[in-house]
């Protein structure tokens, strides 16, 4: 399953976020990677580089390539409604952004190992997909045999967030995907216009 195996501090310190979780790099050293990253002069970017490092950070924050990410884009234009708005619903509603969310695993990159290992159910069903795509009134569940998983019930353990979109019942480990997220109820700091602006040209 293609995913990005590269290094994940200098993404986070390119952007000034932590976009694959805490990240102590992020915290000691809060300038570009690179050489010259401290001491590098500021220079005005062009409205091109501002469009593509936005849609950089969407597909490294969702773990999503760019032929997917693009098929995604290409989806949501199609949709009615407002194409920016869509794109990130559809990121969201990826089971391994949603078992994220719902608290099972610390990271996104983590909820997707635990998809692709065969520990997640949807529906009663097993389903080894990440970017399978949830429907409003989906049941995600832990398979009854990976409840026991150390790093599972760490997760939940350390896990504080809620979502209003998301029930979830942390001793039965499993959860209802109620409905599709509001644009106010996506809590990323991305610009998703500046992508629709980057793929309209």
């Amino acid at each position: 399953m293609a995913r990005y195996r590269g290094p994940k501090s200098k993404v986070a310190r390119r952007f000034k976020e932590p976009i694959f979780g805490p990240d102590k790099a992020l915290e000691r050293k809060n300038y570009p990677p690179g050489f010259h990253g401290p001491n590098r002069r500021r220079q005005k970017q062009s409205e091109y580089a501002i469009q593509l490092a936005e849609k950089q950070k969407a597909k490294y924050t969702y773990g999503i390539l760019e032929r997917q990410f693009a098929k995604m884009f290409d989806k949501a234009s199609r949709k009615m409604g407002i194409t920016g708005e869509l794109l990130l619903v559809f990121c969201e509603a990826r089971l391994d952004n949603v078992v994220y969310r719902m608290g099972i695993s610390n990271t996104r990159r983590g909820a997707r190992q635990l998809v692709n290992h065969r520990h997640i159910t949807v529906n009663g069903e097993l389903v080894n997909i990440p970017s399978y795509s949830l429907k409003p009134g989906d049941v995600v569940g832990v398979r009854e045999r990976s409840k026991s998983l150390e790093v599972i019930s760490n997760s939940l353990a350390s896990s504080t967030s809620k979502m209003d979109w998301i029930e979830f019942d942390k001793n039965a480990m499993t959860g209802t995907y109620i409905q599709h997220p509001t644009r106010e109820q996506i809590p990323e700091n991305i610009k998703e216009q500046l992508i629709v602006e980057l793929y309209s040209k």
